[in-house]
């Protein structure tokens, strides 16, 4: 296990290292490019050369590559030209936002999609599975654009009980979750209700679960110890995967309901062509991935006694 941490570490930095100077060959490598990012299309040839005289990009490409590369690691991420604010502050705090939003989508998500997918799997062909299956495709049908208006129209509109944005300008508010938390389950709890079902439904059909089952143990002993741990293998790599969608995916529904997230944030930055905003984003969710890999991969082991790494 110490080997494969460490080899997963070297891969990760690897990666980072590797997206980083992408990164830079993209955004930074003609410094004019970078200068009308940064003072706009209408600065002067004047303020141009002193604004690359000053920031040092009068050096050759490598030598400013790793000057990049310090600053960033230092956490010196610039400006941001359409925000007026720190890049570091920005990112920090609207990545805080969207932790709220992912730490309140997991604690709904994951008992209600497990909970149904072993339901169904556990009962395959039963009237229950039929009627669970077409919940879910029913709901992992319909794209997040459209169940925010189905929300909207209901919840404020309608019913008048919740508020149509969720800003968060007033501090934390649980009301103003709501909406934007119910539409992210809804669209995704059928997703993944349908693979724990697979993965229950296959591991129903072992030679060990048969058996356990001749044995005589108790029903729910042989679900609990025998069957629960190989079939959330794949439901547990689908999870982590789905906290990179939740940080990059969610664009749509926070850009609707007016939240102060990471995903709107790129939104912005990508339309006001804030260069500085716009790789530090793209570094932090690189970051996120793959240290979300490297955690699905280790607990991938534990799930499995039969992989062995050396």
């Amino acid at each position: 296990m110490v080997k494969l941490v460490g080899r997963r570490a070297v891969y990760m930095a690897a990666t980072m290292l590797a997206a980083s100077l992408f990164l830079f060959l993209l955004f930074e490598l003609s410094p004019q490019e970078v200068v009308v990012n940064a003072l706009g299309p209408y600065s002067t040839a004047e303020q141009r050369q002193a604004w690359l005289l000053a920031n040092g990009y009068n050096r050759p490409a490598s030598v400013r590559y790793f000057d990049w590369l310090g600053h960033f690691m230092t956490g010196d991420w610039g400006r941001s030209r359409v925000l007026g604010a720190p890049v570091a502050h920005l990112v920090w705090t609207r990545l805080e936002n969207t932790a709220i939003l992912g730490f309140w989508f997991f604690v709904f998500l994951v008992p209600l999609a497990l909970g149904l997918g072993v339901l169904s799997g556990m009962r395959e062909g039963s009237p229950l599975d039929r009627i669970i299956s077409t919940l879910c495709i029913v709901s992992a049908s319909i794209p997040p654009f459209a169940s925010t208006v189905l929300v909207s129209a209901i919840f404020v509109f309608s019913l008048h009980w919740l508020p149509g944005t969720s800003s968060m300008i007033d501090g934390f508010s649980y009301r103003e979750l709501v909406m934007p938390v119910l539409v992210l389950v809804l669209y995704d709890f059928g997703y993944v209700a349908r693979i724990t079902r697979a993965a229950m439904s296959e591991v129903m059909t072992t030679a060990y679960m048969r058996t356990a089952m001749l044995k005589g143990l108790p029903h729910r002993r042989i679900i609990v110890r025998h069957a629960l741990r190989n079939a959330l293998i794949a439901p547990f790599t689908v999870l982590m995967l789905h906290v990179n969608w939740l940080i990059a995916g969610v664009i749509v529904v926070e850009f609707f309901f007016a939240y102060k997230g990471f995903g709107s944030l790129i939104l912005e930055a990508s339309l006001g062509h804030d260069l500085f905003l716009l790789e530090a984003c793209t570094m932090v969710t690189v970051a996120i991935a793959v240290t979300t890999q490297t955690v699905a991969d280790l607990v991938y082991v534990y799930l499995n006694p039969r992989i062995r790494f050396r």
